[in-house]
């Protein structure tokens, strides 16, 4: 990869929570404010990111026959295990294979000069999260989780796993935060309340944002149109807040980062 890009990992504990929908929508809000995002969906048994992004033609390859050149769509530059294997076909690989796939995927890709690299990992703290934080330098981590206990059980493990790896977690973003009822206008909890925040106050991390549960994020990603694009729509627009609350975030661990390392520059008294 060239130059020295921000990576930020999209992770959750368990399937079903929105990870891969979250990825999608902050890489796209990225890329309209102006940055070179680059979007590698790692979700190996799950990927369904070139759908999302309504992609329908396939990498190509450099005049070497070595390197691949990512898919753009939307202003991103795209890889996907999703376009190693058919839309029906299940992925039966093992734990070395896997991370063989992963490896060659990252490093033989020509992602040219990106601002952010974002990481759409598969649900869990396994093999492929494992090769990825060896396999390069994540900046930091966003955790998805849904408000109920259930999901946040789970969620858990996944911001352990990234202090574990001393990999910074930048902070926790709530997705099906509430329905709001457009005939009545009220709010319907349905998935409980309040879950995002007590898993970042118990970790003092930062939550990002709610991600609202609206019929229009799955519409948009069946059609392959991420919802961040919807003009002034509540999904588009909290997508957005989190894209901008991310590069804040970012900004302010590379700050850290510099800072701490000009400490260890500095000659003992």
């Amino acid at each position: 990869m060239d130059g020295a890009p921000n990576v930020v990992a999209v992770s959750s504990g368990k399937g079903g929570v929105g990870k891969s929908t979250v990825s999608v929508n902050l890489a796209t809000a990225m890329a309209e404010r102006g940055a070179n995002v680059g979007l590698f969906d790692a979700d190996v048994y799950g990927p369904n990111i070139p759908r999302m992004l309504g992609v329908q033609n396939t990498p190509g390859r450099a005049e070497d026959d070595e390197t691949i050149i990512p898919v753009e769509s939307h202003g991103l530059k795209l890889m996907s295990v999703g376009f190693l294997v058919a839309d029906d076909d299940p992925v039966i690989w093992r734990g070395a294979m896997v991370n063989k796939i992963l490896t060659e995927l990252l490093h033989d890709t020509k992602w040219g000069n990106l601002d952010y690299f974002v990481v759409d990992l598969p649900p869990g703290t396994g093999d492929v999260q494992l090769t990825l934080l060896q396999q390069m330098g994540v900046l930091g981590a966003l955790a998805v989780t849904t408000p109920q206990d259930i999901s946040l059980d789970n969620a858990r493990k996944s911001v352990r796993m990234f202090d574990k790896h001393d990999t910074s977690v930048l902070g926790v973003v709530e997705n099906m935060s509430g329905f709001l009822c457009n005939e009545c206008g009220t709010q319907h909890d349905v998935f409980a309340t309040g879950g995002g925040q007590r898993l970042a106050d118990e970790f003092d991390h930062p939550l990002l944002a709610k991600i609202p549960l609206d019929p229009s994020i799955q519409e948009s990603c069946e059609v392959g149109e991420p919802v961040v694009t919807d003009g002034d729509s509540e999904p588009a627009k909290a997508f957005r807040d989190l894209a901008e609350q991310t590069m804040d975030q970012v900004g302010r661990e590379r700050r850290r980062s510099h800072a701490d390392g000009a400490a260890d520059l500095q000659p003992e008294p």
